[in-house]
């Protein structure tokens, strides 16, 4: 979830690959659907909680000051800091560096509860460039940390400049797609998981009637998986374009290294055209402008064939000799 605060934002299954991602809801959107864990009132930027420790982590070029605000927890700190290093690791993996100088990340313990319950991120706040706070229930196992995603699905939200509330699908949308890839990237998760999830929750993203395209359709499923499906059809495009030389992961990388993180506003198609400009295409753009007022359908059994990913079981099959074959390894690759 990405949270914008004045001045200065989840995946439960970052592809739906896991569990679900919370109700949208102005001004913020989550991931997952309202739920008896949800946060507590006035859970905003501005509560102040009591910090019981502090460590900092350096990766990717960043200085990360992780925070345990006070409250029971059955793990130690030192058990659940690997957990922040592996997603802080996936994302400056898939995106070359650590995408602000500083960031934040506020562990809140939550008494009586197991797993990772929500996730939040904002940018500009109090000093910091990004800031995540994550509710993290007493019973939260090792196993949890292990198969969880929010972490890096709430980290990855620092990679992209804030938007108007119309386009919180582009910023929801990214860290879905995107969190699976860096974990494949960074090598926790099996390429054959993640398109098995593609296969599985892309079709959540396709237009329903009465559809009027991403700028003014605020569903959830057009929200995180509408969002993910474009960036899908815009990742295969920018290399059906290039000879496989550039991809989606090229434009990102772009945005960031010209200042399109997570503490500053700018205008949709800025970022896009920072993205374009760096595959030596039009790709994004233009997608952006057939599909940001109007229904666009993908036909997914087509590009699932093109791509040689075919569902078997609870796992895919991979065809190497589809049209699109090296394509879909090269999305994948580090």
């Amino acid at each position: 979830m990405r949270w914008k605060s004045t001045g200065a934002r989840i995946l439960s299954f970052a592809f739906a690959l896991l569990p679900m991602y919370p109700q949208p809801a102005h001004p913020q959107a989550t991931n997952q659907p309202p739920s008896p864990n949800g946060p507590p009132p006035n859970w905003g930027p501005g509560r102040h909680e009591t910090v019981s420790s502090t460590q900092t982590l350096t990766i990717g070029g960043a200085a990360l000051q992780v925070d345990f605000a006070a409250g029971p927890l059955d793990l130690s700190p030192a058990q659940i800091l690997p957990w922040i290093q592996r997603a802080a690791n996936a994302v400056t993996v898939y995106y070359g560096r650590f995408p602000v100088p500083r960031a934040r990340i506020l562990i809140v313990p939550v008494a009586d509860k197991e797993g990772i319950l929500q996730g939040t991120t904002w940018g500009d706040m109090r000093g910091m460039p990004g800031f995540t706070r994550i509710r993290l229930g007493q019973h939260t196992t090792q196993q949890d940390l292990a198969e969880d995603w929010t972490m890096t699905h709430e980290l990855v939200h620092m990679t992209f400049p804030g938007m108007p509330d119309d386009q919180h699908w582009m910023e929801e949308g990214l860290a879905t797609y995107i969190e699976p890839i860096a974990r494949v990237q960074a090598g926790e998760l099996a390429a054959t998981q993640v398109w098995r999830d593609m296969i599985d929750g892309m079709p959540k993203g396709e237009p329903a009637p009465g559809d009027r395209g991403m700028d003014q359709t605020h569903t959830w499923g057009r929200t995180y998986w509408g969002g993910a499906l474009f960036c899908l059809v815009a990742d295969v495009n920018i290399r059906k374009q290039t000879q496989n030389r550039k991809g989606l992961q090229d434009a990102l990388r772009a945005i960031v290294a010209a200042g399109g993180t997570i503490d500053h506003d700018w205008p949709l198609m800025q970022a896009l055209e920072v993205g374009d400009k760096a595959t030596g295409t039009t790709v994004l753009t233009d997608q952006y402008k057939q599909w940001s007022q109007s229904p666009m359908p993908v036909d997914l059994a087509r590009l699932w064939s093109d791509l040689g990913v075919r569902a078997a079981g609870k796992s895919v099959e991979f065809d190497s000799h589809a049209p699109l074959a090296h394509v879909r390894d090269a999305i994948m690759a580090r």
